[in-house]
Parts: C-alpha cells; sequence; structure tokens
C-alpha cells in the first residue's frame, strides 16, 4: 500500500477533531496518546480524579475502533482477575480457559498503583510480550494490544508505587493537568446543554480510522529518516540522565530506544519524513521523566524529572 506523506499527520488530525466532541483542550495529552498508540507503546497517565483520564482512553478507542476494557485495580485484586484461570467443565471433564480482560486491544488499568505488586506484575509480560501466561500455558494478545494506566499523584494511603521494572516498561508518562478557565466554563456549559459523559455514543464519536490505514500510518513512522547526528544527540540526553548529579537512576537503553520512537512518531504527525532535534525535545519529559529517580536531597529541595530534563536539553548541543 502506497503512504501518503501526510498520511499520519491527517489521521492525527482526525482524532483531534473526533476528540473535541466529548474532550475539551487536553491537546498535549491527547498528542501524546496518540503517540503512544502510533508507536505501538503503552502510557501511565497521571493527574488528580476528575479529569476526564477514564473519558479519554475510551474515546481513543473508540475512535480507532478497537476493543475496550476497564479494569479497577484494588488492594485485593489477583492476577487471575485480570489474566483469567482455567476452569473446569463437569460435563467434557476438561479444563477450559475463561479469559479475564487483559485479552482486548484497549486495556485501561485504573488506579494501577492500588493493586498489589503480585498483581501488577500480572501486565509485565503483556506489555512486554503481549502474551499472557497462566497456569504454565501461554496466550497470545493481539498485536494492537495498548495499556493505558491511570494514577492519582495526590493519594497514598493504601497504594503499592510502581517498580522501575514497571515503570521502564511505559513508553509515555502523560500528565494531566486541570483545565484552563474557558475550558472548565466550556466544559460546564457541555453538561448545562445535556452532555452525558456515560453516554459516549450519543455525542457522534465513532472510528475514524480503519485498521488498514493505522498500518500505513506505522510504515510511514518507521521509514522516517534519522541521521546518525540524531542518534547521537538521543543516547547523548539518554547518557546525561545517568550522570546528573541530582539524579540517582537515570534511564536506561530501553528508554533512549523508546524515545527514538517516539520522536519518530512526533515527526510523521507533523508531515515530515525527517526528525529534528525539535521532535525529540517536545517528547523527552513525556518519555522520560517516570524513568528517573532523583536524589533525596534534589527531592528536598523541590526538584523534579521535568526541572532535570529540561535542564540536560538546554545544555546538550544540537546537531546541525
Amino acid at each position: 500500500m502506497q503512504v501518503a506523506p501526510q498520511h499520519t499527520r491527517e489521521l492525527a488530525q482526525r482524532i483531534f477533531e473526533a476528540l473535541g466532541k466529548v474532550v475539551v483542550g487536553q491537546q498535549a495529552v491527547i498528542e501524546q496518546m496518540i503517540v503512544a498508540t502510533l508507536a505501538r507503546g503503552h502510557a501511565l497517565l497521571e493527574g488528580v480524579p476528575g479529569t476526564a483520564k477514564t473519558m479519554l482512553v475510551k474515546s481513543l478507542a473508540l475512535c480507532l475502533g478497537r476493543d475496550y476494557a476497564r479494569i479497577q485495580l484494588t488492594p485485593d485484586l489477583m492476577p487471575s482477575d485480570i489474566v483469567g484461570t482455567y476452569v473446569f467443565d463437569m460435563q467434557t471433564s476438561t479444563f477450559n480457559l475463561r479469559r479475564g480482560p487483559i485479552f482486548t486491544e484497549f486495556l485501561l488499568a485504573d488506579e494501577i498503583n492500588r493493586a498489589p505488586a503480585k498483581t501488577q506484575s500480572a501486565l509485565l509480560e503483556a506489555m512486554q510480550e503481549r502474551q499472557v501466561t497462566i497456569e504454565g500455558n501461554t496466550h497470545r494478545l493481539s498485536e494492537g494490544f495498548t495499556l493505558f494506566a491511570t494514577q492519582n499523584p495526590i493519594e497514598y494511603e493504601g497504594t503499592y508505587p510502581l517498580p522501575e521494572a514497571q515503570l521502564d516498561r511505559f513508553q509515555l508518562k502523560i500528565i494531566v493537568e486541570y483545565p484552563s478557565g474557558p475550558e472548565e466554563v466550556d466544559i460546564l456549559r457541555r453538561h448545562h446543554q445535556g452532555f452525558d459523559d456515560s453516554d459516549l455514543a450519543a455525542t457522534g464519536i465513532a472510528a475514524v480510522v480503519a485498521a488498514e490505514q493505522l498500518d500505513a500510518c506505522r510504515q510511514e513512522i518507521g521509514a522516517v529518516e534519522v541521521t546518525d547526528a540524531m542518534l547521537d544527540y538521543i543516547a547523548r540526553v539518554s547518557r546525561a540522565t545517568r550522570e546528573h548529579p541530582s539524579v540517582y537512576l537515570g534511564s536506561s537503553p530501553r528508554a533512549a530506544a523508546q524515545l527514538l520512537r517516539s520522536a519518530k512518531v512526533v515527526a510523521a504527525m507533523r508531515g515530515r519524513a525527517f526528525m529534528t532535534p525539535d521532535d525529540v525535545k517536545d517528547i523527552a519529559a513525556p518519555a522520560l521523566r517516570h524513568r528517573l529517580m532523583l536524589r533525596p536531597e534534589a527531592e528536598i529541595d523541590g526538584l523534579r524529572s521535568d526541572d532535570v530534563i529540561g535542564e540536560i536539553l538546554a545544555t546538550i548541543p544540537v546537531p546541525r
């Protein structure tokens, strides 16, 4: 299939327009969610309750025409509640697999940090290999399997911090902020006019992308030109996170590779067949912020991962 030069940009624009029917603002969040999807990665959405995280994921799944499932993670949730289990059939004297909600294309793991480590680990294999192992048997997931997880940055009671190994498997950590004043007025106006976030079908949102179009976009993204100088630039950014005096644990080689993939998507979404340093800079914070562990003294001083990333990007010379 011939890939049009502006194919990815036009597809992203259609998604923006469709999501605008149900979501006010959040343009950067939507862009980053599209980046994660087109890069076949997973994303962690962090924001306080009521900022439309769940609605964003469900609406994106509808736009892409993908199956969608949601898990509400709780401290008593077991791994079998996510992946499924074998159930004995008395009539046939056989064990049949009762599939869990992970057997879908778009999975929302709501409040992922409320599940204990054992349950969180049930997601690791699915995120990395797109498969799950149940009682010694391996089952493939959809090739388009994408996990969007949410967490609340404020509440700590009854939560279990995500281990570094799991954080590293999220391609992006997306920060969902409060809307601006005018945006909040627009949200209220929509609700006054009868908007119901539990009935997205009534808004007219529907699939705007066919499966072959999504495949064509990924082919176009794969063809984005990346010079050796750009590869060296990404590597220097990644190494600088490990050498920064305020950082205890920097980004891994996996993080650098995912930063590369994300920047290629950004370039294609902007209608270019080549990557620039600005593409890397614009997606560096979402790609790296969750992979940096700051030293205690830096955290006491109020330093954030985004501050470190911004400092690194400001000091490393960009390739010409």
